[in-house]
């Protein structure tokens, strides 16, 4: 039978074997997104967007990049162009992005929320806009059924420990099926480096209602957020760094380098990477004791076009890959950790694919058997979450150590039509698998073991290991 759409029951599976995976262990498994950057707000005020711009472009900068290369002026991005010009904008982009994720990326979510196969260019824009936003515009599409729309069980958006977390202490209050929570970041606590971080440190005292004047103060303020947020469900922990690092230090040093800094007296490169690993290695002592799980999100290059950020501030466009040395600090870092008996589980995302294999044999340095995969090489990540990213990182960890135990995809994204990347990471998890079961790489007679790992990577595994969600 001749699939006349791009977008069908079998797209990118191109065998039976692959079919069957997929159809059979994990097209219909529930969706767990323990990362993602979902606003909580709109989830608890079940928000209704009146069109695909606010729900889909907004925000989106892998969107907004492609826009920006073709040339569309940033009127139509981020500017005060209406919402349908800047849709329009981006509907003619679209044609222009194959090969890019965000072609299949467009393509599955109009066909899984929308029902539409149509392909979108220059000629379907206003009819694809016009059926969209009558069917935005019903409750049917609001922001909480677009999450029901794909089986989502779970999502764990992403908060400042001077987050207040009313949206999600409310949500947990609520009827509302679908179990949100929140992870810790607390990047602007360690990052004294960073411009703004004296007025961070006063808000986190003002949070906390303490007076932060020596590191002990700022390792009791942290301590008391990390406190708040377990009582109010908080069991995962994120950290955006370019590169783990780790450096010697006594408890002195640290404290002459924080009253250094909040006097505003400019630090050196060796008392920032010493703050730094002082604090991580606190954070991650306690997350220990509080039997959390810490990701590790590592390698962006942030803030490339200093013009631009200071236009249009962070996460708008401007970030790539760095190539930072990662292997030996990280070692030392989870080292120091695992001596003490203090390595919660952890996940590592790598952003730089050279550094995949790096990743997939570090993990195993410190899979001790305590924990079933205690240790992760997280999914493809940012640059990486598309299909040739995905597949070596599923190679690289299968060559390394078993992806039998991997807890599977996540969204990091900040769209509530962003959940099909689940679906298109299982599609290409069931083709990779589907495809050596052809060339007699794996046996055929053991379909339903390897159908069982498909169904562990799409969904048990992660259960089993965000355990207390």
């Amino acid at each position: 039978m001749i699939n006349k759409n791009f977008i069908h029951g079998n797209f990118l599976l191109e065998n039976q074997y692959a079919e069957e995976l997929y159809h059979n262990y994990s097209k219909n498994q529930p969706i767990i997104d323990y990362h993602n950057h979902l606003p909580p707000q709109e989830i608890l005020e079940d928000k209704i967007y009146n069109n695909l711009t606010k729900v889909w472009i907004n925000g989106d900068h892998y969107k907004w990049r492609a826009m920006r290369t073709l040339g569309v002026k940033e009127k139509f991005i981020t500017g005060d162009a209406s919402d349908k010009q800047k849709f329009m904008e981006w509907a003619k982009t679209v044609p222009y992005t194959m090969r890019n994720p965000l072609y299949h990326w467009t393509h599955l979510e109009l066909s899984r929320y929308f029902d539409i196969t149509d392909l979108l260019n220059e000629k379907s824009a206003e009819k694809i806009y016009e059926t969209t936003s009558e069917q935005l515009s019903s409750s049917a599409y609001s922001c909480r059924n677009l999450l029901r729309k794909v089986n989502v069980e779970l999502v764990c958006t992403t908060e400042d420990p001077i987050d207040s977390l009313e949206h999600h202490k409310a949500l947990a209050k609520s009827n509302f099926e679908v179990k949100v929570n929140t992870a810790f970041r607390p990047d602007k606590a360690f990052l004294i480096a960073n411009e703004g971080y004296n007025a961070y440190v006063d808000s986190l005292a003002k949070v906390t209602g303490s007076i932060i004047e020596t590191y002990r103060d700022l390792k009791d303020a942290l301590r008391s957020r990390i406190e708040y947020f377990h009582t109010n469900g908080c069991r995962l922990c994120d950290h955006g760094i370019s590169q783990m690092v780790f450096e010697t230090f006594t408890e002195n040093e640290i404290d002459t380098i924080f009253k250094k800094k909040r006097k505003g007296e400019i630090l050196l490169h060796t008392e920032v990477l010493k703050f730094e690993t002082a604090i991580l290695l606190f954070l991650c002592e306690t997350y220990y004791e509080f039997g959390w799980v810490q990701q590790f999100h590592i390698g962006a290059l942030r803030n490339n076009n200093k013009r631009m950020h200071s236009i249009l501030g962070p996460d708008t466009g401007w970030d790539s890959i760095g190539d930072y040395p990662q292997a030996q600090k990280l070692s030392a870092f989870l080292n120091t950790l695992d001596s003490k008996d203090k390595l919660c589980k952890t996940i590592i995302y790598n952003l730089n694919p050279a550094d995949n294999e790096v990743m997939a044999t570090m993990i195993g340095n410190f899979n001790d058997g305590s924990v079933k995969g205690k240790v992760q090489f997280g999914s493809g990540w940012w640059f990486l979450d598309q299909k040739d990213g995905m597949t070596k990182q599923l190679n690289a960890l299968s060559n390394m150590g078993l992806i039998s135990c991997f807890i599977g995809m996540l969204t990091d994204s900040r769209s509530f039509l962003s959940f099909p990347r689940h679906d298109y990471f299982r599609r290409i998890l069931c083709n990779l698998l589907g495809d050596e079961v052809k060339r007699g790489e794996l046996p055929k007679e053991e379909m339903e073991c390897i159908g069982k790992m498909v169904s562990d990577i799409s969904y048990n595994n992660a259960k089993a290991y965000f355990n207390f969600l």
